[in-house]
C-alpha cells in the first residue's frame, strides 16, 4: 500500500561489451532456447546471462529470484546498479530474492513475519504457461508500499500470496513479472548537493532499478514465452505511483507498451530542494555534519533504516497522493531534469508516452481501511461535521452540502469515506486521466473498483465491507473466482491495449466531453462523468 504522510562468471563475459543493438540481437537469438530437464520436472530457460531453472506451480512454471542487475552494494550504494555479470552452469530460480532494506510497514499487522531483506535486492520473478517460443503478453507489476516498503514476492505468508501470478498466467495465457527494487533511503536519498556529480542520480536510483528490470525483460522475456513488444507496466498504490513515474522517464520509453495506474496516480515528485532537505535531515538524525556525509556510503544499512524513524514527520493527513510524495521530508523519486525531466503529470501529461494506452482508476472506498473503527463508522452528522471541519476548515460546509445532495440517503460514515477517498485518491486520478486524454493520442480508460469485499466487517462496526484501498489486488491477480471481470479486463488490455472483453460492456476511452467510467463489480456498467457535481467541487478547490 501507499501510505501518505507516514511515511558468476562464464565464457560469455564479453556480452557486456557488445553494442546495445548487438546485445539485443544476441539476446533475441537465444530467446527460443529452453529445455525441459525431465517430463514433469523443473524447467530451464536460457537468458543472455546464463541459464535459470524454475519449477512447475499451479499449472504454470515459476522462476523466482532471477537477478536483473548487479548488486547495488559497496561503491554502488546510492548509485545506479552495475551491469549483471553472466554465470556458468544452471542457476536455480526456486526461491524469492530478498526485498529492499525497509522498516516495518505500519499498515501491516504486527503478527506478520518479516521477509528477508538485503541491500542486494535486485531480483525478479516470472510466471509463464511455458518457457517456449510463443510470444505472450507480458504483465510487469510494481508492488505497493509507497516508495518505502513492500516486495514482489517473499518466502513468508501471506506475502507469498499477494502478487502470485500463477492464476493470471494460466487462465489468460500471459507472462507475469514482479520485481524488487531499492526503496526509501536506499533508493531515494539525494546526495548530489553533498557529495557531488558522482551522486547526481542518487535521488532516483530506485526507479532506475525498475528501468533496469524492464531492460532485462526486453532482452530476455522471449526465452520465457513472452513478447518483448507487448509489455504492460501496472501497479497498485505505490506501484501505481511508480508506473506514473515510468511513463515520464525517457529511459523507460520503448520498454513497455501499455500502462495501468491503480489507486496511485502521482502527478508530482520531489523537487531538488525537498530532496536535499531530506538528505540534511538524515545527517541530523544520525548526528553527522555535512562534511561527514561520506560516512553514509559505508555505515551499516540497519543504521540508515533506523535513521528514518528519527526524521521529522508532519501529522498524518489525507492530503493528495502527489502532495504527500512531493513535499516535505521523505523519500520519493526526485525530478532531476535528466532521468525524470519534469513532474510526471503536472501541469500536463508526459508527451514522451502520449501514444501509450493507459488505464487509470481508484477503489470506491479507498479510505475504509484507515477508518474502519466504531467511532468513525457509527458517527452521526454532528460528528461528521466536526471531522470535516478539522480537515477542511472553511470549506467543510460546502463539501458536506455537495455530497449530501449528490448522495441522498447516504449515512454520515458513507459520506465521510466518499469525501476522504476523493481528497486522497480520486481527484488525482481524474486529473491524470484528464491530462492524458488532453494529449489526444493513446487512449486512457477510467474505472472505479466497486466490488464488495468478501471479508465481513469487524464485529460491532455497523458498516458494510466496501472496496477499500488495495482490496482489488486479489481480483486483478485472478485470486477471487467472483472477480473475473477485472482480471479478464487487465489481461485483455495487456494483449490488445483495450480492456474490453466479452464478460463486460464495451469500455469506451475517457474523453473530456464524455468522461466514461467503468464501474467494476459483479455486474459491470459504464457511467458517464459519475458524481459530476463532486468532481466540479474538487476542481474548484484546487
Amino acid at each position: 500500500m501507499l501510505v501518505v504522510g507516514a511515511m558468476a562468471d562464464s565464457a560469455c563475459g564479453e556480452v557486456t561489451m557488445l553494442s546495445r543493438r548487438a546485445f539485443l540481437e544476441t539476446a533475441a537469438a537465444s530467446a527460443a532456447l529452453c529445455v525441459r530437464a525431465q517430463e514433469g520436472g523443473p524447467l530451464v530457460a536460457r537468458t543472455a546471462y546464463g541459464q535459470v531453472r524454475g519449477a512447475p506451480k499451479d499449472g504454470v512454471v515459476l522462476f523466482k529470484g532471477i537477478p536483473y542487475a548487479g548488486a547495488p552494494v559497496g561503491e554502488y550504494r546510492f548509485r545506479p546498479a552495475p551491469p549483471l555479470k553472466p554465470w556458468s552452469g544452471v542457476r536455480d530460480a526456486l526461491v524469492y530474492g530478498p526485498q529492499s532494506m525497509q522498516a516495518a510497514d505500519p499498515a501491516w499487522p504486527k503478527t506478520w513475519k518479516a521477509a528477508e531483506s538485503s541491500e542486494d535486492c535486485l531480483y525478479l520473478n516470472v510466471w509463464t504457461p511455458a518457457p517456449d517460443a510463443k510470444r505472450r503478453p507480458v504483465m510487469f507489476y510494481s508492488h505497493g508500499g509507497g516508495f518505502a516498503t513492500g516486495n514482489g514476492g517473499a518466502e513468508v505468508t501471506p506475502q507469498n500470496l499477494f502478487h502470485d501470478g500463477a492464476a493470471l498466467a494460466r487462465d489468460y495465457d500471459v507472462v507475469v513479472v514482479t520485481h524488487n527494487h531499492r526503496l526509501n533511503i536506499m533508493g531515494y536519498l539525494y546526495l548530489g548537493d553533498l557529495l557531488g556529480e558522482e551522486y547526481a542520480a542518487s535521488g532516483i536510483v530506485g526507479m532506475l532499478d525498475i528501468v533496469a528490470a524492464l531492460e532485462w525483460v526486453h532482452r530476455n522475456i522471449a526465452s520465457f514465452g513472452g513478447d518483448p513488444d507487448r509489455v504492460m507496466i501496472w501497479g497498485e498504490s505505490g506501484g501505481g505511483a511508480k508506473t506514473s513515474v515510468l511513463t515520464a522517464m525517457p529511459g523507460a520509453q520503448g520498454l513497455y507498451h501499455r500502462a495501468s495506474v491503480e489507486s496511485g496516480s502521482a502527478l508530482r515528485m520531489k523537487s531538488r530542494d525537498a530532496a536535499s532537505a531530506t538528505a540534511r535531515a538524515v545527517l541530523t538524525a544520525l548526528g553527522l555534519r555535512e562534511n561527514q556525509a561520506r560516512q553514509l556510503l559505508t555505515m551499516p544499512t540497519a543504521d540508515l533504516i533506523a535513521a528514518m524513524s528519527r526524521l521529522p514527520h508532519p501529522p498524518p493527513s489525507l492530503g493528495r497522493v502527489s502532495s504527500g510524495l512531493a513535499e516535505g521530508i521523505g523519500f520519493a523519486p526526485m525530478v532531476d531534469g535528466h532521468h525524470l525531466p519534469t513532474d510526471p503529470y503536472d501541469p500536463v501529461a508526459p508527451k514522451i508516452s502520449a501514444d501509450i494506452p493507459m488505464i487509470v482508476g481508484t477503489n470506491k472506498d479507498e479510505t475504509l481501511f484507515i477508518f474502519r473503527a466504531p467511532d468513525v463508522l457509527s458517527m452521526d452528522e454532528a460528528g461528521l461535521r466536526q471531522r470535516l471541519t478539522a480537515m477542511f476548515q472553511n470549506n467543510a460546509g460546502r463539501i458536506l452540502e455537495v455530497y449530501q445532495r449528490s448522495r441522498p440517503g447516504a449515512t454520515p460514515a458513507e459520506l465521510f469515506i466518499a469525501i476522504t477517498t476523493a481528497q486522497w485518491m480520486l481527484r488525482d486520478a481524474i486529473a491524470m486521466a484528464e491530462r492524458k486524454a488532453a494529449l489526444r493520442a493513446g487512449p486512457v480508460y477510467m474505472y472505479q473498483f466497486a466490488y464488495g469485499s468478501p471479508s465481513p466487517a469487524p464485529a460491532g462496526v455497523p458498516y458494510h465491507s466496501g472496496s477499500a484501498h488495495a482490496a482489488e489486488i486479489g481480483y486483478k491477480f485472478d485470486h477471487v473466482p467472483e472477480g473475473k471481470n477485472m482480471s479478464a479486463a487487465w489481461a485483455a488490455f495487456a494483449r490488445t491495449g483495450n480492456p474490453s472483453h466479452s464478460g463486460i460492456p464495451v469500455w469506451p476511452p475517457y474523453t473530456l466531453d464524455r468522461r466514461a467510467t467503468m464501474i467494476l463489480a459483479e455486474e459491470c456498467h459504464v457511467v458517464d462523468d459519475p458524481h459530476r457535481e463532486e468532481r466540479l467541487l474538487w476542481e474548484s478547490l484546487g
